[in-house]
């Protein structure tokens, strides 16, 4: 299980897909609202003038020394709903990144956001 206490250590850590090739440079995560534990990371990649932030899912993610190891491929994480750099990530542009891994989404009984940035 990844610690919530270690995340803000691994920004600029290199992002890993499941077989090794890199995908960007960690950004940031988001947690779950609802358990605190890290659910998301942003994954700056692109060129050097134009980058994006991508979403991946940390669901058996392993941390190494300056890498995290994502368990999906770097293609379906590079086609990822985006936010540029300097945005924020819209509650309504929440479940379309879930929907994108084939993964459940769950807003809070009163529409709260899933995701908030560590």
């Amino acid at each position: 299980m990844i610690e919530v206490s270690d995340v803000r250590e691994w920004r600029g850590y290199a992002v890993n897909d499941r077989d090794g090739h890199k995908i960007g440079t960690l950004e940031a995560v988001y947690v779950d609202t609802r358990t605190d534990e890290p659910a998301m990371a942003t994954v700056r990649t692109g060129l050097p003038t134009r980058y994006r932030l991508v979403f991946v899912p940390l669901n058996a993610a392993t941390v190494g020394p300056n890498y995290l190891k994502v368990n999906y491929d770097r293609t379906l994480v590079k086609d990822s709903p985006s936010i540029g750099t300097d945005d924020v990530l819209p509650a309504d542009q929440e479940e379309p990144i879930f929907q994108h891994y084939g993964l459940p989404y769950t807003p809070g009984t009163a529409g709260e956001r899933q995701l908030a940035r560590r």
